[in-house]
């Protein structure tokens, strides 16, 4: 068994980020498997070392350790692009030149009872869908899933173990729903020529991840990550999506609630014990 834990060096950890680590971690020794860490750094323009220093420290606090190296995305550009020429000669890419405002213009009059937001936001409404481009330099790509469904002739499922591995899992199908509810996902960002659907997928493979531990609210991701595998030949993990912290009105946590920062607790005369004791473990 081997899981992970990858966060991205865009700000300081707090009680969510603990308890999804700290779950995988458990995990990982309680199966006598391998705990991994990897830095989600494609965003460069928000990244930064002292963040992802902070984040070294804070999981050694918290009792964790993990397998060295640690992988930084930011070394894998040219993976991420042959995937992408993969799947656009595969003709499930399009260019798109839409912003944010074209596409809330384009769903301003909705259906009833239709959806507008999906895993990335705003459902993109398909606006520049085309597949005889060629695929230009740093542009926002696109992937057509209605033709990746037409393109996989399988049924698509993957197994959803909630936080215990020793109980049955369920099996979860993927189904061409997901064009209606996640829209044509961008799979690579023109500053970044990749984009976090696309590098997960990739990065799982590559570190032999066998259990992937994330929040409920990426349960949605998980069926596009399992579509993606299936399109470029990708070994499946099992997925564990976990309960989500909350602060007090029942929000969920972000990067910028410092006050809920790891290091704030520490700061304060918190000990490991309290933290797990704050998340329920």
């Amino acid at each position: 068994m081997r899981t992970r834990f990858a966060p991205s060096p865009t700000g300081p950890l707090h009680l969510g980020h603990a308890y999804s680590a700290l779950l995988a971690f458990d995990h990982a020794r309680k199966h006598s498997g391998e705990f991994l860490l990897r830095m989600e750094d494609i965003d460069q323009s928000r990244a930064r070392p002292h963040w992802e220093a902070q984040i070294y420290d804070d999981l050694q606090w918290l009792g964790i350790s993990w397998v060295t190296p640690v992988m930084r995305q930011s070394d894998h550009l040219p993976r991420y692009q042959d995937a992408i020429r993969k799947l656009h000669k595969l003709g499930l890419v399009y260019p798109c030149s839409c912003n944010r405002r074209d596409i809330e213009a384009a769903l301003c009059a909705p259906q009833e009872g239709v959806n507008r937001f999906g895993p990335d936001g705003l459902i993109y409404p398909g606006t520049c869908k085309s597949f005889h481009t060629p695929m230009p330099d740093k542009a926002v790509l696109r992937l057509n899933l209605a033709a990746a469904f037409d393109h996989l002739a399988n049924d698509l499922t993957f197994q959803e173990f909630g936080t215990d591995m020793d109980t049955q899992p369920q099996h979860i199908n993927v189904s061409r729903e997901l064009i209606e509810t996640a829209g044509d996902i961008i799979i690579s960002r023109k500053d970044m020529g990749t984009s976090y659907h696309l590098s997960v997928v990739l990065d799982d493979a590559l570190q032999g991840i066998t259990d992937v531990t994330r929040g409920e609210d990426l349960l949605e991701a998980t069926a596009l990550h399992v579509v993606l595998q299936n399109l470029l030949g990708l070994p499946r993990p099992r997925y564990h999506h976990h309960r989500l912290i909350r602060d007090e009105d029942g929000k969920r946590l972000a990067k910028r609630d410092d006050a809920r920062a790891i290091s704030q607790y520490r700061d304060a005369g918190a000990t490991a014990a309290d933290i797990r004791k704050m998340v329920g473990l």
